[in-house]
């Protein structure tokens, strides 16, 4: 017969469950800000970081390696309540927000590469033309600005103001 008073007894002190998932979420969410936008794909660092970090902590719990309940909820909660945290930080506190969510950065200038944020994102030429053809641009020239976007992918704004096609699917580069 299961111990039915284990399964809600920490097996652990609150408090440890609690700084472990504040230092693990904040270490990995400064990780991913410095690895840069690139490898981001459709969904947001936060985002993506929140379902690893959840998917983590709910695994344990249903494979039984806490002896309760409230160490994996607590855990759970933790991970939750600092991802809704920074988000309320970054919209009360918009200088705060640059530094915990990334920004759009500006890839194309009026027809120039802006090499700098190539290096800083390892994105090369034929990654550009390839990312300007889904968008139905043929030459650099032709852009006004080009942005990757905190998801990781491109957005475009034609030196003419004509409307760019813009990829149902668009993959992250």
């Amino acid at each position: 017969m299961p111990d039915w008073q284990s399964l809600f007894d920490p097996s652990v002190p609150l408090l440890d469950t609690f700084v472990r998932g504040t230092v693990v979420y904040l270490g990995l969410l400064g990780l991913f800000r410095v690895v840069g936008q690139r490898e981001v794909g459709v969904i947001g660092v936060h985002d993506l970081l929140v379902v690893v970090l959840v998917a983590e902590a709910i695994q344990q719990g249903l494979a039984g390696q806490y002896r309760s309940i409230p160490d994996g909820f607590l855990l759970v909660v933790t991970i939750l309540a600092w991802s809704v945290l920074i988000d309320a930080i970054a919209w009360r506190w918009p200088r705060l927000g640059e530094i915990v969510k990334p920004r759009p950065k500006p890839l194309i200038e009026d027809g120039k590469l802006n090499r700098r944020v190539m290096r800083r994102e390892l994105i090369t030429m034929d990654e550009i033309l390839s990312q300007l053809r889904l968008h139905g641009v043929d030459d650099v020239s032709q852009v006004k600005r080009a942005y990757i976007e905190p998801n990781g992918m491109i957005s475009v704004i034609r030196q003419d103001g004509a409307d760019v096609e813009v990829p149902e699917h668009q993959p992250a580069i």
